[in-house]
């Protein structure tokens, strides 16, 4: 295989939504959500990749993550990989991310200001390499599970979407008083219709339902509740940090013993809590929705715990609405990394409606919140699997004509993918 490395246009040729002539800049951070996604001017002087080209994370933190799906140019803290005839490009996609690559990247990975590596230092890695026809066979066994885990993923998204267009419509926009207001259908069952006023009101916020009053998230929830002591602290920690909450949920939880956990891992988290990071971002959804019991979060975080359990997926969406999250990142004080108090983040505006709209809310969007975390826990187990079968695969421990009934699981998770 070569290597191709990027290339780096300059800051002042960026822009943000898409123009005729201009192509994306892929960059690393694109690989974890689409929120900054920037264009340039087209141009042959820049490297670029397709969505089925395999990329390498060249730096810092992300040295040696492999990225693909994108399309664009891409800058120079990635490097293309270019297969030979003799690789299949998505056996190299997981041979790259096996430990016969990555242990001899990280371990070589040094630099003066930040690790990284050269195209020099990949070439004496020795990679083992089965024949094409089990190359392919391999691919498409791995293959099969991260699609269906790229499936679960777009469809969480697609899940959450719903449910905060809902809230939007029902908490922010007053779409079914509005229509109420104006004598027209509001598009909903009658019984569910009538618990929504018929007339608007003026507030210190604009027009709001008459009936209802503007209030706060502690009117719906209690700031960071619990905490461990010393005397209290679990033989085992379940620790979410910081930089792996994002966009709605926990990307990663470390186990620690008691006495090697971090000294600020304190925040007891339970179901059904919302946590946000004190650095808040509009960009960097610094925010979760749990579903998992046993976890500890650093006191980095506001915790806001739902005063009845209807009010979870209210305190949710109200507390991670984008204009309050853009509110927020403005309210941040500090030095290099400014950050919002808990007792802010608890202060945040919240229309108080009726009990029984509330309800009704919790019902449906607690019903797809469930879902998400189904999903959740479905490509956990997938992702464990191809994790295992992995280097099993690839050393030639596990061979694909002898164990049928891989791929028999593999076609089951397909055939679900697909429907």
């Amino acid at each position: 295989m070569d290597v191709e490395g990027g290339t780096q246009p300059p800051a002042s040729e960026f822009i943000d939504s898409p123009r005729p002539g201009y192509v994306r800049l892929i960059q690393i951070r694109d690989f974890e959500s689409d929120n900054h996604i920037t264009y340039i001017p087209d141009s042959s002087k820049w490297r670029k990749s397709c969505t089925s080209d395999v990329l390498i994370a060249r730096y810092g933190a992300s040295l040696g993550r492999i990225c693909t799906g994108l399309e664009g140019a891409y800058n120079v803290a990635l490097a293309k990989v270019v297969p030979s005839d003799r690789i299949s490009l998505r056996f190299a996609h997981y041979l790259l991310k096996s430990n016969y690559f990555q242990g001899p990247l990280l371990a070589g990975g040094g630099r003066s200001a930040q690790a990284g590596f050269n195209k020099d230092g990949l070439s004496v890695i020795p990679l083992p390499i089965p024949p094409l026809p089990e190359q392919r066979a391999i691919a498409h066994i791995l293959g099969t599970l991260d699609d269906k885990i790229e499936l679960n993923r777009r469809m969480n998204e697609t899940l959450e979407a719903m449910a905060r267009a809902l809230f939007k419509s029902w908490f922010v926009d007053f779409d079914p008083v509005r229509a109420k207001a104006k004598g027209r259908d509001p598009g909903l069952p009658e019984p569910l219709a009538d618990l929504f006023p018929a007339g608007l009101v003026d507030s210190e916020l604009g027009e709001i339902p008459a009936g209802w009053e503007v209030g706060t998230l502690a009117d719906f929830s209690s700031l960071n509740p619990e905490a461990w002591s010393k005397e209290t602290r679990p033989v085992a920690i379940n620790y979410v940090d910081l930089s792996n909450t994002k966009w709605g949920r926990i990307g990663a939880v470390t186990a620690y013993a008691q006495q090697g956990a971090p000294s600020r891992a304190q925040r007891v988290l339970r179901p059904r809590d919302t946590i946000i990071v004190g650095t808040v971002r509009p960009g960097n959804g610094s925010y979760a929705f749990l579903s998992e019991e046993g976890l500890t979060g650093s006191t980095g975080f506001a915790v806001l715990r739902p005063l009845r359990i209807e009010y979870a997926e209210l305190v949710y969406f109200a507390a991670t609405a984008a204009e309050n999250i853009e509110e927020l990142s403005h309210l941040a004080d500090g030095g290099a990394y400014p950050a919002v108090r808990p007792e802010v983040v608890a202060a945040t505006q919240a229309i108080k409606s009726g009990d029984a709209v509330i309800e009704r809310f919790s019902r449906i969007a607690g019903s797809l919140l469930a879902k998400i975390a189904e999903n959740e826990r479905e490509s956990r187990t997938l992702a464990a699997l191809r994790d295992t079968l992995l280097p099993k695969l690839i050393s030639g421990e596990v061979r694909m004509g002898k164990v049928p009934e891989l791929s028999s699981l593999c076609e089951d998770a397909s055939r679900r993918s697909r429907c």
